[in-house]
């Protein structure tokens, strides 16, 4: 690439030769939070007959979810009643207007700003500390996202109370902490309600059956329609070089 073309701004803030990815978070990475959580970090356990069964979380089908409703447990696909599991899904999607706004998703006027610390044009070497030429920055802008408050809806079911009570437990301390995975995306969990009962269920047999709601504070970057929206821009500041020159002698 010669100077003249290296100077036009277009090339200037492509985007072509980019390590910054643009990336997306969606409904299903937030879904995918929970399922990290409560897998890889809460990971409930109950002893039963002298064996630790780790507790598994599904998310309920409309058709699961009915059934529940219906019998007062859950079934496996063959039919089998399940105990201890947990069952969520996803109930409903608000926005949050409290924080910050893209304004018009046709066209974000709010941007995040954030440093690209290390690129060619920021190189700091010996040249430019001996002739205090100032590096240049390059800059990222990064359309504000759609905060939503996502609510799930949670029940936990086992065969006895001693076992419901750990699982509550330990999902009750997690609350008001930041679910998700730390390589990817986390976002707040809000409990505030746990309500407990026991059922009769097929004969004699009995289920412990504890519902409890999870306010989840997300937030949605799109790459639908209005992908081109929320595209990183890119710039840079202006380079600074000074010359400083030292005489001797008398004029």
């Amino acid at each position: 690439m010669d100077e003249k073309t290296q100077k036009q701004r277009e090339y200037q803030i492509t985007r072509d030769t980019d390590s910054v990815k643009v990336n997306t978070v969606g409904i299903q990475d937030i879904d995918e939070a929970i399922f990290y959580y409560f897998n890889e970090v809460l990971k409930p356990q109950v002893t039963q007959n002298g064996k630790t069964i780790n507790v598994p979380l599904v998310y309920g089908s409309p058709e699961r979810w009915a059934s529940m409703q219906k019998d007062g447990y859950y079934r496996d696909k063959n039919g089998k009643m399940q105990a201890p599991i947990v069952v969520f899904r996803r109930e409903s999607i608000e926005k949050n207007r409290q924080l910050g706004n893209k304004l018009d998703g046709n066209s974000p006027h709010n941007y995040g700003i954030f440093e690209q610390k290390f690129n060619k044009k920021n190189a700091y070497d010996k040249f430019d500390i001996l002739n205090n030429r100032k590096p240049v920055k390059t800059y990222h802008a990064v359309a504000i996202p759609d905060y939503v408050n996502i609510t799930y809806s949670c029940i936990v079911y086992t065969d006895y109370m001693e076992h419901n009570n750990k699982i509550v437990e330990g999902i009750n301390f997690a609350s008001d902490s930041y679910w998700g995975s730390p390589d990817r995306y986390r976002f707040r969990a809000m409990i505030d309600t746990f309500t407990t009962a026991t059922e009769l269920v097929q004969g004699n047999d009995r289920i412990v059956k504890t519902t409890f709601n999870i306010k989840l504070l997300g937030y949605i970057v799109t790459d639908a329609v209005n992908a081109l929206a929320f595209n990183t821009k890119k710039f840079f500041d202006k380079s600074e070089f000074k010359i400083t020159q030292e005489s001797s002698g008398k004029l």
